[in-house]
């Protein structure tokens, strides 16, 4: 392609935990329209969940420029700079106010990014609450045609513009297709994808462990290997109070088994068995058509998340697994969540890609027009929009920290120093005062 067929467009990313970043960078470079390159800007919102950078070389995505802002260090950022894109991969309420926050600060302006904003993996819980607070986008992606078909159901059943909703598959999917055939060495790889809150108490999560330490002793042909998220410290788009290398402390290790961090896509590529409560991870796999199970041991249940696999073909127990069980995945459930395991995965992006072609070839935007407003939710925005330091308008309230400026080294180290207090209480203190109240 001649170098002068190429447009370079300006795209930023908000996200503010490890997993939303690698969605929404991932995104970023998936949406872009064909024929262009992309100048990619990352801001990293300041909070308990903020990545290490050892969690953002695990995600393996470079940016031109990364930093750690305030939400409105970042209105005030996006007030000055000009960008063809911008990619909201928060958590529900923060997007919420950062449409309110934006809407404000590109009052008046004809130009502006088309935003993109939408959900990291599996939406098991809180629909109608999460889409509410994504409305207002330009795209609110939907990961797979059953997610596409509920959104449009929320937003259509409270009158709430739907035309938004744009079916793509999640963008972290891709890696050969697992053959089944061994020209390695290796021995068949078991991997227990584990999760930073499912479940949630010491009991189950002793349980869950035990049972992948004893496949191990059952077959020991195999590798049985736990798939850490994060280290301890650490945070994810989730709280993780008892992490899995604490519970395995005193625990005897038969030989085969053994606990591993990194890209998934690169454990993924020894793995013959992937196991997993209700990890995203299990669609990761399932596009790659590796044997996928979804444990049915604690229950199938709402709590858990694991009953979204309902109909899948996937469920089923360490006690099934130790005796030889092998899923077979159900190839329509397959179909209708995104997986794209047929081969049309390329294709998945193409109506986003379509879409946004055609709002930046449009010319003047229109603004933005979330459904909440202080007329349709005067007892819920103001409280969502306070958590940023937002007014009921979306203006930074008096006190907000300020971006005039970048923070000299005294604040620099005043601010890591009162993160890691933050985080330390929230991951260390808390839970403890948690389990203590329950006695």
């Amino acid at each position: 392609m001649p170098a002068s067929a190429t447009q370079t467009l300006r795209v930023a990313v908000l996200a503010d935990s490890d997993t939303r970043w690698k969605w929404g960078s991932l995104t970023a470079n998936r949406i872009a329209p064909p024929n262009s390159d992309i100048s990619l800007d990352g801001y990293l919102l300041r909070g308990r969940a903020t990545p290490t950078a050892r969690q953002l070389k695990e995600v393996g995505v470079t940016a031109d420029s990364l930093r750690e802002v305030t939400a409105v260090e970042f209105l005030r950022a996006m007030e000055k700079e000009s960008y063809d894109i911008l990619v909201l991969s928060l958590v529900g309420g923060g997007v919420q106010a950062m449409l309110h926050g934006l809407a404000r600060a590109w009052h008046g302006r004809a130009e502006r990014p088309v935003v993109v904003t939408g959900y990291v993996g599996v939406v098991y819980e809180k629909l109608a609450d999460g889409l509410l607070l994504r409305h207002g986008a330009d795209l609110v992606l939907a990961n797979s045609r059953q997610d596409a078909d509920r959104f449009r159901e929320v937003y259509d059943g409270v009158g709430a513009d739907s035309s938004a909703v744009t079916e793509v598959a999640l963008p972290f999917l891709g890696g050969d297709a697992y053959t089944g055939e061994h020209d390695r060495n290796d021995p068949y790889t078991v991997v227990f994808a584990v999760q930073p809150s499912v479940p949630d108490n010491r009991r189950d999560r002793d349980y869950l462990l035990d049972r992948a330490i004893q496949h191990a002793r059952f077959h020991p042909n195999r590798e049985v290997l736990l798939k850490l998220r994060s280290k301890p410290g650490e945070h994810t788009t989730h709280i993780e109070e008892l992490p899995y290398q604490k519970l395995v402390q005193g625990k005897d290790l038969p030989a085969n088994f053994s606990l591993v961090y990194g890209h998934m896509g690169e454990v993924l590529d020894r793995t013959d068995l992937l196991v997993t409560i209700s990890s995203t991870a299990a669609l990761e796999s399932l596009h790659r058509r590796i044997p996928t199970v979804v444990l049915t041991d604690l229950g199938i249940r709402e709590g858990l998340g694991n009953h979204h696999f309902v109909g899948s073909g996937c469920l089923a127990s360490w006690e099934q697994l130790d005796a030889g069980y092998k899923p077979v995945p159900d190839a329509e459930w397959v179909a209708r969540q995104g997986v794209a395991a047929e081969g049309s995965y390329e294709t998945a992006f193409d109506a986003a890609r379509e879409r946004i072609a055609k709002l930046l070839a449009g010319g003047d935007m229109p603004a933005l027009k979330p459904y909440y407003t202080p007329e349709t939710a005067p007892g819920y925005l103001p409280g969502i929009l306070a958590r940023h330091h937002l007014g009921p308008d979306g203006t930074p309230l008096p006190g907000a920290p300020a971006a005039d400026k970048e923070p000299g080294p005294v604040r620099q180290i005043v601010r890591r120093a009162a993160r890691g207090a933050y985080r330390h209480g929230v991951q260390r203190v808390a839970p403890v005062i948690r389990r203590m109240g329950e006695l």
